[in-house]
């Protein structure tokens, strides 16, 4: 009988779980993970914070999960080390494994900056625990700084929004968003943002903290009552590095989440996984992505082939009421159209005659059509291209495509 160890609690290590009892109803399996929480849903932490979601839907599945198959997890325990066939936890015990996932997932990156020992009140934004700390602080008008302008920071931003705190962002960057948004699209979110009552200083960044006051590069000082860091973040990868596996800025596999150790597999935001909008390898820190992955590795750990292709950088999301949804690469010819009145954008990317990347915001309808021709390479010359550029539906396939995409149907 197999005896499966997954370190994490999250979305990668759910879709191992599912994986493995897919094709192994027998095996043990133990979850160790450093939190005291049944597995929850990270993207909704803010939605909690501000009060839209009761602990009870925080969970990403119900509470008999684990026992419904048949899983042990020990919570609030931490892996310190991955032996051949064990790894090793806090406080020195011992637990053997035949095959291993490390679902570390990721942290957040806190950098060397002067004076923030002096900040009493400083939080990051990653866990139900920061977050339930945030909370016991904020009351109406508590001045808030956070500072990150990207995905991390402008969730925090819209939850402290709602519980009518005082906010304001700083970032080193020209815009808000650049992982995901160019400079027109980060203009109008800004706007729109601004217009609620939240404050940006962007192109700087900060000097020097003292207990309520931060003094930024540009030489403005910004008085706060708590603190947020959200800079970014950094893949877990220090137990499998530390093992002699292979990692470069996230742990290394191959198509079947295997990595360069024997018996000991990866998923989620620790790992390097391929995109092919952009034929890179990177890291793609995507709940749906790390779910798969997980689900991947599941299988081939009990025994049966799966791979994880076709990959790609994906964020559907809201700020303040303002929908996006971004995919793909930016690399390559633009279509564009904007109405900025209306908060409505459209950007699609062409490259060696194939859809590689889109930003939608505003009117985010139909944005299945557009990732189904990133993910499956659907040549431009399949489709009528004006069509898709304005008004994406069925009817700009060819008639072999439609009947494909319909119906299964492939004509000889």
């Amino acid at each position: 009988m197999n005896r499966y160890v997954i370190i994490g609690n999250s979305a990668a290590a759910i879709g191992a779980i599912q994986g493995i009892r897919s094709a192994d109803t027998e095996g043990s399996i133990t979850v160790i993970t450093d939190e005291p929480y049944h597995t929850y849903s990270r993207p909704l932490i803010s939605y909690w914070l501000e009060g839209k979601v009761a602990d009870e839907n925080m969970y990403y599945r119900d509470k008999n999960f684990y026992t419904d198959n048949n899983v042990e997890v020990l919570y609030s325990r931490r892996a310190e080390k991955i032996g051949k066939s064990h790894v090793t936890l806090d406080g020195g015990e011992k637990l053997p494994f035949d095959k291993l996932l490390a679902a570390t997932g990721s942290k957040p990156f806190v950098p060397p900056m002067k004076g923030l020992d002096k900040v009493k009140n400083s939080f990051t934004f990653m866990t139900w625990d920061s977050v339930k700390a945030i909370k016991k602080k904020v009351k109406k008008h508590t001045k808030v700084l956070i500072v990150g302008a990207g995905l991390i920071g402008l969730k925090a931003a819209e939850a402290l929004y709602h519980l009518d705190a005082d906010i304001t962002v700083v970032d080193l960057a020209d815009r808000i968003l650049p992982s995901i948004l160019d400079e027109d699209a980060g203009r109008i979110m800004q706007k729109h943002i601004e217009s609620k009552g939240t404050k940006f200083i962007l192109g700087t960044s900060v000097e020097e903290f003292s207990e309520k006051s931060a003094k930024l590069t540009n030489g403005d000082s910004v008085d706060f009552d708590l603190l947020i860091v959200a800079v970014g973040v950094r893949p877990n990868t220090e137990l499998i590095s530390q093992a002699g596996g292979k990692v470069d800025k996230g742990i290394i596999t191959d198509d079947t989440q295997l990595t360069t150790l024997k018996n000991v597999y990866a998923a989620g935001d620790c790992t390097v996984s391929h995109d092919c909008s952009s034929d890179t390898d990177r890291i793609l820190a995507l709940l749906p992505n790390a779910f798969m992955q997980g689900e991947v590795a599941g299988k081939n750990m009990a025994g049966v082939e799966a791979h994880y292709v076709n990959a790609i950088p994906m964020n559907a999301i809201g700020f303040y009421g303002l929908h996006i949804i971004t995919a793909g690469s930016y690399d390559g010819e633009a279509f564009t159209e904007q109405d900025a009145e209306k908060e409505v954008y459209k950007k699609l990317v062409f490259k060696d005659g194939l859809l590689k990347g889109y930003i939608l915001m505003g009117d985010v309808a139909r944005a299945g059509i557009y990732t189904s021709m990133i993910k499956e390479r659907i040549p431009l010359a399949d489709v009528d291209v004006e069509l898709l550029k304005t008004r994406p539906q069925m009817m700009m396939f060819g008639r072999a495509r439609r009947l494909e995409k319909l119906g299964g149907i492939t004509q000889e």
